[in-house]
């Protein structure tokens, strides 16, 4: 008898969650996926027109993606593109705010970003003590960590009670950024060649917002160093979710 006074209890509950299409929503990023960038989005609505969401960005390694925006970002001739692989991973915790309805329409966001890049980065020198001066490349492996705060605009549609578009139409974000990247050598390089390698790196000194200092330490080691601040633009996405 307990039991199916619960159950009466319930009923309501249950059947506004049906109209409504529930306070809890699971989207996945289509377009990342074609860059073999996985991200996925819990969002829950605390208010008619505010929620949270907490969101998981995951990269294998992998030569890196949109390489087209990096040459238009640095000195390509620097940098062996074929060979400048990357992974990252990062967690976006954000806040909504929907001035008209619930998980629905226009809403403006703010949020945190705290991600890691796992990079390998063959950078250019010339081999002057071998003939005909030919060209090398010492590669940086290393980690680097970030951590912005940004806000972004975008709309959600429902299609439907269960399922949901998302669309991202833009944000940024901005913050900073520590870390190293180590470069051994396979054989010692002449003063002459340290000198190469180090000219090349001081190119990377001031890469838009980004800062990096480069050395070369001796013979055979060489660091570059994130040591300022950090942006990205966040924008242009579309997730499908389903709302319970």
């Amino acid at each position: 008898m307990k039991k199916l006074l619960v159950l009466f209890i319930l009923i309501p509950f249950f059947s506004n969650a049906q109209l409504l299409g529930g306070n809890n929503v699971i989207k996945v990023n289509l377009p990342s996926i074609a860059f073999g960038n996985y991200h996925i989005t819990y969002e829950r609505a605390l208010l008619k027109k505010l929620s949270i969401s907490v969101s998981y960005r995951f990269m294998p390694k992998r030569v890196v993606p949109l390489a087209g925006l990096v040459e238009k970002s640095i000195n390509v001739d620097d940098i062996k593109l074929g060979d400048f692989y990357m992974a990252n991973n990062a967690i976006t915790p954000e806040i909504r705010l929907y001035p008209v309805k619930k998980l629905k329409g226009f809403y403006l966001a703010a949020y945190g970003r705290f991600a890691d890049f796992d990079l390998s980065v063959p950078v250019k020198y010339t081999a002057s003590s071998l003939p005909g001066n030919p060209t090398e490349y010492a590669t940086f492996e290393g980690k680097i960590k970030s951590s912005s705060i940004g806000l972004m605009i975008g709309t959600q549609f429902n299609l439907g009670k269960k399922i949901i578009l998302d669309w991202w139409i833009i944000g940024g974000h901005y913050g900073s950024s520590n870390g190293d990247l180590l470069a051994t050598t396979q054989r010692s390089l002449s003063p002459l060649e340290q000198q190469s390698l180090q000219s090349t790196l001081d190119g990377f000194e001031t890469l838009g917002p980004f800062k990096f200092e480069g050395k070369v330490r001796d013979d055979r080691h060489a660091d570059i160093k994130s040591v300022g601040p950090w942006a990205g633009i966040r924008g242009m996405g579309l997730s499908l979710g389903f709302r319970f």
